[in-house]
Parts: C-alpha cells; sequence; structure tokens
C-alpha cells in the first residue's frame, strides 16, 4: 500500500521512508506544503503521515485544502507541536489521529493500520467478508478460514480490490496505489500479481473483466 510521508526533517523523513518500506509499505516522501498538495491531487495513497511544520506551506493548511476538495484521504499528524490547540485545531481540520514526536514505530504502524480500518468501516484487523478476507495486522489472507502469507504487493493490490467490492478496477488505478514514485513498472506487472494471487487463492478469487480491469465478488 501507498502511504504518502510529508516531513521536512531529512534524518527523520530518510529513516521513517526506510522503515516503512522495510514494513511493506510503498512511500512517497516529499519535504514542503506545497509538494504534499501536489502529490495528494494525483491520489492513490492508502495515508498520509503529515508533519505540521512545514516549508512554503504549513501543514495545517495543506490539510484544510484537502478536506476543502473533498480528499478523503486518512491523514495522521506526525510533529513535536504538544499544544492542546494544536491537537484540537488539526483533528477539527479533519486529522484522523495525532502522533507526537518523538514516537515508536510499532506505534505508527498500529495507528495507521486504525485509520485505515476505520475508513473501511471495519472495527476490526480484517477487510472483507465471506470467503476472502484480509488482515491488515498480520498482513495474511483467509481463504475460507485458511491463512496465505502475501507479498507488500500482493497485499496492496488486494486490499484495493477488497475495499470496494463488486467494482472494477483499471490496470492504472492497481497501479496507482501499489507502486511509488521512481519504482519501475513493467507492462505486465499487474497480471503477473494477479495470476500468481490466483494459484494462491483460487481462479475465481480476482475476475478480469475484459478490457476493463479486475474486481473481487461483491
Amino acid at each position: 500500500m501507498r502511504v504518502l510521508l510529508v516531513e521536512d526533517d531529512e534524518m527523520i523523513g530518510r529513516s521513517l521512508k526506510q522503515a516503512l518500506e522495510g514494513a511493506g509499505w510503498s512511500a512517497d516522501w516529499v519535504r514542503d506544503g506545497e509538494l504534499a498538495q501536489s502529490a495528494l491531487g494525483d491520489g492513490g495513497y492508502t495515508c498520509v503521515l503529515l508533519d505540521l511544520g512545514l516549508p512554503k506551506q504549513d501543514g495545517t493548511d495543506v490539510l484544510r485544502r484537502a478536506r476543502e476538495r473533498g480528499d478523503a484521504t486518512p491523514v495522521l499528524v506526525l510533529t513535536a507541536r504538544d499544544g492542546l490547540d494544536d491537537r484540537i485545531n488539526s483533528l477539527d481540520l479533519g486529522a484522523d489521529d495525532y502522533l507526537l514526536k518523538p514516537f515508536e514505530f510499532r506505534e505508527l504502524l498500529a495507528r495507521m493500520r486504525a485509520i485505515v480500518r476505520r475508513r473501511d468501516g471495519a472495527a476490526h484487523s480484517l477487510v472483507g467478508s465471506g470467503a476472502l478476507q484480509l488482515d491488515l495486522t498480520t498482513r495474511e489472507v483467509l481463504v475460507n478460514g485458511a491463512r496465505e502469507a502475501l507479498t507488500a504487493r500482493e497485499f496492496a493490490l488486494l486490499h484495493a480490490l477488497l475495499e470496494r467490492p463488486g467494482a472494477i478496477l483499471s490496470r492504472e488505478q492497481l497501479e496507482n496505489r501499489i507502486y511509488g514514485w521512481g519504482e519501475e513498472v513493467t507492462s505486465n506487472a499487474i497480471d503477473v500479481l494477479i495470476h500468481g494471487m490466483r494459484r494462491k487463492l483460487g481462479a475465481e478469487s480476482i475476475r478480469n473483466v475484459r478490457g476493463l480491469g479486475w474486481r473481487v465478488a461483491a
């Protein structure tokens, strides 16, 4: 899954990007508010990690403008601003959570999973229903209750499909959810991923709609 990391501190940004990618996320990193606005406009992010003290445009302005234009991408504020007014203002502007620096990376991942669950309307870590479910905590898929391990990209692809069961997602939509900036994407990358997942999950788990894209059953 793709995350937008908005952090101007070189050391924090570099270490967070590395840790997120090690945890299976595809992380795009920008260092000022204007670049954050541009990246959010492109879409495709599962969530945003947003610092408040940014060059060119403050993080609160980034958040305000995103919500004003109807962008509902979950936003987790990561900041050293510990004042009550800052926390209240960010949450009232539309932030989904607020985490003070310094923090433990495991807690950050747990909070990211929580805001993604809330966006998906789930009270627990399982996304989907019936025979096919995705466990956001273990990053495994359950097929009729039996667990199967997934690669990071398989997990991101299946999560995108299970968010909207029955809806057809195009190749471009799936690529935007899986791959970050600078990652080489071959023309048949999605086909290869889905072929491998069908071997794990069953031929009917992900259905192709010729000329349009792929979907999972509603």
